[in-house]
């Protein structure tokens, strides 16, 4: 019989190595590092934010808490400055899980929105890069990252950009809130 997936994370959990992030320019950390021990599984997958539509913040929030909107899609942003120069989050209007979930139409819909969205923030002259991120283990309501790496900062690329968020200093507030003018102001002249 096969291996289980939970056998062999079982099995490797004191097995655990340091990848060779150390020498990559875009890891921000200095000095020695050791992977923390991996725990054993849950029994079940803990119920994410807003599971099944109740208590969900998103579904619950006036169309005044997003810089942009639709008849089915919303984009918000974070109530301060964070580190990197904007970050941005779609949501479907309607509560939906996984990107699995939507219908055909507004999944068929969803690859123009992301696209206009990613110009949008691309237009923001201090941005080199936007980083469309998709993670689903905290609120239920499906929603989509738009990560605005600053322009130049070689260090910065990559899948570490959100760490490097947490890391730096917050973008000055009017540096921020120029940002977010500017997406508000492309997304409302770009054809869609």
């Amino acid at each position: 019989m096969p291996e289980s997936a939970e056998d062999f994370y079982a099995r490797v959990a004191n097995d655990l190595r340091m990848p060779p992030v150390g020498e990559w320019e875009t890891f921000p950390f200095d000095g020695e590092m050791r992977p923390r021990a991996l725990r054993p599984p849950l029994e079940n997958e803990a119920p994410r934010i807003g599971a099944g539509g109740a208590d969900c913040h998103s579904c619950a929030a006036p169309d005044t808490e997003y810089l942009w909107t639709t008849d089915r899609w919303r984009l918000r942003a974070f109530p301060k400055p964070t580190g990197l120069p904007l970050i941005v989050l779609l949501e479907p209007r309607d509560h939906y899980a996984d990107p699995g979930d939507l219908p055909d139409g507004l999944a068929s819909e969803l690859r123009v929105i992301l696209a206009r969205v990613d110009r949008a923030v691309r237009s923001i002259d201090s941005v080199g890069r936007v980083h469309v991120c998709r993670w689903g283990d905290g609120s239920e309501h499906l929603h989509w990252w738009f990560m605005a790496r600053p322009a130049r900062f070689p260090q910065l690329i990559g899948s570490f950009a959100a760490i490097w968020d947490d890391i730096l200093p917050p973008v000055p507030e009017g540096i921020w809130r120029d940002n977010l003018a500017i997406v508000v102001r492309e997304l409302a002249t770009s054809p869609g």
